[in-house]
């Protein structure tokens, strides 16, 4: 695929403080492509840039090779809807999508065969006549998206439109944008904090903190291969530990050495060690690498979710078999399940499962976990 949008050395200053530092991205042309970030991490300043609402105030901005830094939204080829989806409710579900083509003085023929194909392309071609104020979320989303589809966008700008639905409902709304996005066959770039809906929908994920984009790949491999602690913590559970690598496919930490497949560091060289609760197995303590206790059992429907305590470390573990509170168990970690990582400035900023949020953390007084799994005071 052809690059279509292209960010380069872009920044953007607030008050003296840079919500985006140095952005390069690339976007390819009927990609669907998702920022995804905390809030204040700068994604929805990159997406408002590409649409040309906010002007950078270092770099340049590029559609197909042309630079459109100083190109206004309304001669930009892309669309936005918004987590608040702006429809007219004085208009009912056609005349909001007719609304643009309207504008613009469009014959009524053509007017009322467009409207048509946008509504059963967004699958409301029975609600033309209905009132905006009688559609559901879902419905009104999509009333949305045909409105931003109709002027024949090339590229769909999306900032957040699932955060007002409920559970249920955002899952089918995922599928429903992934199936827009096929159908018109546009780049579709969508802003979202839900990593779940990131890994779902996306061709490629951009992870983003602290204005700094911190990791670009597909779903698979940001999730299984993160390239940092913040973007391991942020992209589901991850136990994460202070080590080091003695030697090529080789690491120790929580006083063991292990058997891993990376290379490439120093010797001895301090590494951030990553492994996935589900990637663990729950052996009895003589198997086990590592031995702890159990301190916390939640049924979670397809799994267990334990939390076991080693050295005062506490690990996540993600089994389908029961083990009790105050049970010690062995842990197994085949060489497959050690994700190593370079030392970044997100380093020992994320600990243990004594709570989940570091927030609690703070509340509590626990310190960071130090190389060996022990608390340092």
């Amino acid at each position: 695929m052809e690059r279509f949008i292209e960010l380069r050395g872009v920044s953007k200053i607030y008050d003296g403080e840079r919500v985006l530092d140095n952005i390069d991205l690339a976007i390819h042309d009927k990609e669907f492509v998702t920022l995804l970030g905390p809030s204040g991490c700068g994604k929805t300043t990159t997406l408002r840039i590409i649409a040309g609402f906010v002007r950078p105030d270092e770099g340049s901005l590029y559609f197909n090779g042309q630079d459109v830094s100083e190109v206004p939204p309304y001669k930009r080829p892309v669309n936005t809807v918004f987590q608040r989806y702006a429809l007219f409710p004085h208009l009912n579900v056609f005349e909001n999508v007719a609304f643009a083509l309207r504008l613009r003085g469009t014959p009524e023929n053509e007017v009322q065969r467009r409207v048509r194909e946008m509504l059963e392309l967004v699958r409301l071609e029975n609600y033309a006549k209905r009132g905006i104020a009688k559609l559901s979320g879902g419905q009104q989303q999509r009333v949305a998206i045909a409105r931003a589809l109709i002027s024949g966008p090339k590229c769909l700008l999306l900032d957040e439109p699932l955060a007002a639905l409920d559970a249920k409902l955002r899952k089918d709304m995922q599928a429903e944008l992934r199936r827009l996005q096929r159908e018109t066959g546009i780049t579709f770039i969508f802003v979202t904090h839900d990593q779940e809906e990131a890994l779902s929908m996306s061709d490629t994920v951009v992870v983003m903190a602290n204005g700094r984009i911190q990791q670009i790949g597909s779903p698979t491999d940001i999730y299984n291969e993160p390239q940092n602690a913040f973007v391991a913590d942020f992209i589901g559970e991850s136990n994460i530990l202070d080590g080091v690598m003695p030697a090529d496919r080789r690491c120790r930490f929580a006083r063991t050495n292990f058997e891993c497949l990376d290379a490439g560091f120093a010797p001895n060289e301090p590494v951030d060690i990553v492994i996935r609760p589900e990637d663990v197995d729950v052996v009895a303590p003589e198997k086990g690498m590592l031995r702890g206790t159990v301190t916390a059992v939640t049924f979670k429907g397809v799994h267990y979710e334990i939390i076991v305590d080693i050295d005062n470390f506490k690990w996540m573990i993600q089994s389908t078999d029961y083990v009790g509170v105050g049970e010690n168990i062995g842990l197994y970690i085949e060489p497959d399940a050690i994700h190593v990582m370079k030392k970044s400035e997100f380093s020992g900023l994320f600990g243990d499962y004594s709570s989940f949020s570091d927030e609690m953390d703070e509340e509590n007084g626990e310190t960071e976990p130090s190389a060996d799994g022990e608390a340092e005071n």
